[in-house]
């Protein structure tokens, strides 16, 4: 008993350790709640480093809306310069239609596919909305749930890391 009055100094030998109170379990589990994705998502990288697999989700393709061919250009170089993207294709003009305070209104715009790393987005957007001439530029994503596995290791390669 003499180890038990060690690991417990402050109370007598007799009364032995507390046991862990409600407080305590209710912490710990909402810890592990709180870490679930974290661990997951280390999980799944250690899983594709050892297996070389794919993680789905891992890139995204962005779409984003221009005015016209020469706007794209400059935008698309200007996410390729920042190295926010692997490649960035410029789709030749479309028509679209749309309602823009409250009237239907119709253009031609010419549409960025943007390949990159799916933590890139965040930075991307914010990025694209800075230099784009429109009050409210299209900018969306789509995670590429699978793929050619060594297109997708080149972009891996090509968009450094956060």
């Amino acid at each position: 008993m003499e180890w038990l009055s060690q690991r417990c100094p402050l109370l007598p030998a007799a009364q032995g350790c507390p046991r862990p109170g409600r407080g305590t379990l209710l912490l710990v589990v909402t810890l592990s709640l709180l870490m679930y994705p974290v661990l997951r998502s280390l999980a799944l990288q250690l899983h594709s480093a050892v297996t070389g697999s794919y993680v789905s989700g891992t890139h995204s393709i962005a779409f984003i809306n221009c005015l016209n061919e020469q706007i794209a250009k400059d935008i698309a170089r200007a996410i390729m310069d920042k190295k926010l993207a692997a490649y960035v294709n410029i789709l030749p003009k479309s028509s679209a239609l749309y309602f823009w305070k409250g009237e239907l209104e119709e253009s031609t715009e010419i549409l960025l596919l943007v390949k990159t790393r799916t933590s890139k987005i965040g930075e991307l957007s914010n990025y694209v909305r800075s230099i784009h001439p429109f009050e409210i530029p299209e900018i969306i994503s789509l995670p590429i749930d699978q793929g050619n596995p060594l297109y997708l290791k080149w972009i891996e390669e090509s968009v450094p890391r956060d």
